[in-house]
């Protein structure tokens, strides 16, 4: 069931809505060390503000896709916006950890309604090569903002410190919720608003697809690294090599760099191979970068690990946008309430993956490139099964 009104909304605003709480997440990262110092916690507990942060957030999109599908798109998301805004005025106002901790939770969960009431939009508005091509510019940004998240907040802190970080945040809540308030159109096709969408069947359609387990782990894998480097990459290269928190800030822009070039690579691509064989050379190409991470960081070359960065997040930056525009095929008539739980399980994944690097941190260069060649291979090894296990289905159709 597609979007009958023949409304959607820009590329614009849907890059702006998708990639807000991605800033948001990642903006976190250059004042950990800071927060560490000012509110006398452990490097491990000060990571929690990243892992916990998709805890919340993966509640919040279960949450957020159902009443995307009862009261619709739009009103859907401008509560979200309205909790992010609350959250944001938490933070700021924090006098301790907890506080701060607990706000954050707040913030998550208003900021998941960017993140599964847009792609609800996406999928029922676009489809097919253009579905491919719009998703492929829309993980372009969704790396690109976390990726800009540091280098906002280095330059806010360094100037202003840690809770100048959080007044931009709430401007940014403001300016997100004024611009979706008077561009963005309802998208939900005319005839689903009058149905009651039975969430337990659908679970159980969901849980027994091995496509969408498939797609889950590939999309909840890839954010694992994504933000297993937020988290860990602060205290590697402004910790151990010095870096300052507006350079680390610039650095950044490396991923930024990887995703932009990732989505030229992916709209190329598209025109001479299927979406699953784009995906599959994508992983193939960040195992190898992956790999070459780990001897750049035992030869204690913060060069060479930059570079060997950024060659992963292009392989996976290539694999991304088949992985979220394949994953819901067939869900069409319950786009909504299916995005929420996919998106519930694929994030519950990332904080998984994420607290799985701050459980391992431990001061040494070598255990975030190990940590990023595990989850790689171990995407590529699922991948490759979901795969056989298509062809294998489409020989017994076939015969």
């Amino acid at each position: 069931m597609k979007n009958v009104r023949q409304s959607a909304p820009s590329l614009g605003l849907i890059i702006v809505l998708v990639g807000f709480p991605q800033i948001s997440e990642s903006i976190f990262t250059p004042v950990l060390p800071q927060l560490q110092h000012v509110l006398r916690v452990s490097a491990n507990r000060a990571q929690l503000t990243m892992s916990s942060y998709f805890i919340a957030f993966a509640i919040g999109v279960l949450i957020w896709g159902q009443l995307a599908d009862k009261w619709g798109r739009r009103p859907a998301m401008l509560a979200g916006i309205g909790v992010y805004l609350l959250g944001n005025l938490g933070l700021f106002l924090s006098p301790d950890f907890t506080w701060l901790l607990g706000s954050r939770l707040v913030q998550a969960f208003g900021a998941s309604a960017g993140s599964v009431v847009t792609q609800t939009i996406m999928r029922e508005s676009f489809s097919g090569l253009t579905g491919a091509r719009i998703f492929a510019q829309t993980s372009a940004a969704m790396a690109l903002a976390p990726a800009l998240g540091p280098l906002i907040g280095g330059i806010m802190q360094t100037y202003w410190g840690y809770r100048s970080v959080f007044g931009t945040l709430i401007a940014m809540a403001v300016a997100v919720g004024l611009y979706a308030l008077s561009r963005l159109p309802e998208t939900q096709p005319i005839d689903a608003q009058t149905q009651s969408v039975k969430q337990w069947p659908l679970v159980r359609r969901l849980l027994s697809d091995r496509i969408v387990w498939g797609y889950g782990l590939l999309i909840g894998g890839i954010n694992g690294v994504l933000f297993s480097y937020y988290a860990e990459a602060p205290f590697i290269f402004m910790t151990h090599f010095g870096y300052s928190a507006v350079h680390y800030g610039w650095l950044g822009l490396i991923l930024a760099g990887a995703s932009l070039l990732g989505a030229v690579l992916v709209n190329w691509l598209l025109n001479w191979f299927t979406p699953e064989q784009v995906a599959l050379g994508g992983l193939i190409f960040s195992v190898v970068a992956s790999g070459s991470l780990v001897i750049a960081a035992y030869g204690q070359s913060a060069g060479a690990m930059l570079v060997t960065i950024f060659l992963t997040f292009l392989g996976l930056n290539v694999t991304l946008p088949n992985a979220l525009n394949r994953a819901l095929v067939g869900y069409e008539d319950v786009m909504g309430s299916a995005s929420g739980w996919f998106s519930l399980g694929y994030y519950l994944l990332v904080s998984a993956f994420t607290y799985g690097m701050s459980w391992l941190h431990n001061g040494a260069v070598e255990t975030l490139p190990w940590y990023m060649l595990g989850l790689c291979g171990g995407m590529l090894l699922s991948f490759v099964g979901l795969i056989v296990r298509q062809v294998r289905a489409t020989s017994e159709i076939s015969e």
